[in-house]
């Protein structure tokens, strides 16, 4: 071992939700851990993502003593009512809470920052501008981490830093099996300087799939179903605007557009999502379609239940939960896949027929009759 090394029990590689959450429950079991993020504090607390837990993620946060993290953002509940747009026509959604209580509308850079201030009030360690991160000797009891100078050594390793991150690259080649599922279409994804009234408007159209949805009090986030070959140079901002104004079928309240990017739809799964003493958990694991506004949710299970295996070794000597981490998330994460692949055809079908023929918009406008309250008498 050189000089430089330092001993944790988990060092957390990416310091998003998954991460965050990760490393807050581990405090919270009296488990000692190393959060490494190569990005700045500013960096991470400003990135603008989905914006949405389920019940479920809500439920967890609050029974780990951390339900601070989604109070008071100013997102709302996500149980209001909200319309939905379809061929100019508004529609209500069958808001039907589900056993686990009402979901929240929260930006993720908000929850990111609650998450990042609670694990530092907590006593964490979280080290921002971790570059160079190298994961080595993760098929032994001793894996390391090590970040320009600097090296941990651990007893586990926790890959949490997204889909393009170094820890999934850091699994052995011809090991893990890659699922995936492209929808065969994209979303113009437009950030603007402009609120959303109210925090959710989602429309169904000939033209094409459309909504903004909230990023905080003065921005939220456009989306326009697009087919996968456009470029951000099709989309001038005039176009946004317009294109949004017919999908929604009145015209919407204008403003800057910061940033604009052509999003393919697809569902990726890695499996299995342990390799030694590696756990993979969040984006590192798997994407689902961002119409299924899952993917914090997905986080926090992930995290849920790799925090709870971890307590079970280190505290009972127990390994079994460990052993059962990639089956018992990998089950939900099918289970989800599948409801995200339904909304999402659901929603993108029943409008543009030129993806995939009249009959299946047919098919999806009939599935979409579920989704909404019935039309007055």
């Amino acid at each position: 071992m050189s000089r430089t090394d330092e001993k944790t029990t988990v060092v957390v590689v990416g310091g998003g939700v998954a991460g965050l959450a990760l490393g807050t429950f581990l405090l919270r079991s009296g488990i000692p851990c190393v959060v490494v993020e190569k990005h700045s504090r500013e960096y991470v607390e400003q990135r603008q993502r989905a914006g949405s837990l389920d019940g479920r993620g809500v439920r967890m946060l609050r029974e780990w003593g951390v339900g601070e993290a989604v109070e008071g953002h100013g997102g709302g509940p996500s149980d209001v009512v909200l319309p939905l747009i379809v061929d100019g026509e508004r529609r209500a959604w069958r808001m039907d809470v589900d056993e686990d209580g009402a979901g929240a509308f929260i930006p993720q850079q908000v929850l990111v920052r609650n998450l990042i201030r609670i694990f530092l009030r907590d006593g964490g360690d979280l080290r921002f501008g971790a570059e160079d991160v190298v994961l080595e000797r993760l098929d032994t009891d001793q894996p390391r981490v090590r970040y320009r100078d600097k090296a941990i050594s651990c007893e586990f390793v926790a890959g949490a830093d997204g889909f393009q991150g170094v820890s999934r690259t850091a699994v052995p080649d011809g090991f893990l099996t890659c699922h995936s599922h492209e929808f065969g279409y994209a979303w113009l994804s437009a950030m603007t300087g402009v609120p959303a009234d109210p925090v959710a408007v989602m429309a169904v159209h000939s033209r094409g799939f459309a909504a903004q949805i909230t990023r905080g009090p003065e921005a939220s986030r456009v989306y326009l179903q697009c087919p996968v070959d456009d470029t951000v140079g099709d989309w001038p901002d005039d176009r946004v605007w317009d294109e949004l104004d017919a999908r929604f079928g009145s015209a919407v309240v204008r403003g800057p557009i910061a940033t604009k990017q052509v999003v393919p739809l697809r569902g990726v799964v890695f499996s299995p999502m342990r390799y030694g003493r590696l756990c993979l958990l969040g984006d590192a694991a798997h994407l689902i379609s961002p119409m299924s506004a899952e993917g914090m949710s997905l986080a926090l299970h992930d995290a849920e239940v790799l925090a709870r295996a971890i307590a079970g070794e280190v505290e009972k000597g127990d390994p079994s939960l460990l052993e059962g981490y990639s089956d018992a998330c990998l089950a939900h994460v099918w289970e989800r896949q599948a409801s995200a692949v339904w909304m999402t055809d659901a929603m993108h079908d029943s409008g543009d027929a030129s993806y995939r023929g009249e009959f299946r918009k047919q098919v999806a406008r009939a599935n979409l009759e579920n989704l909404v309250e019935p039309k007055p008498a």
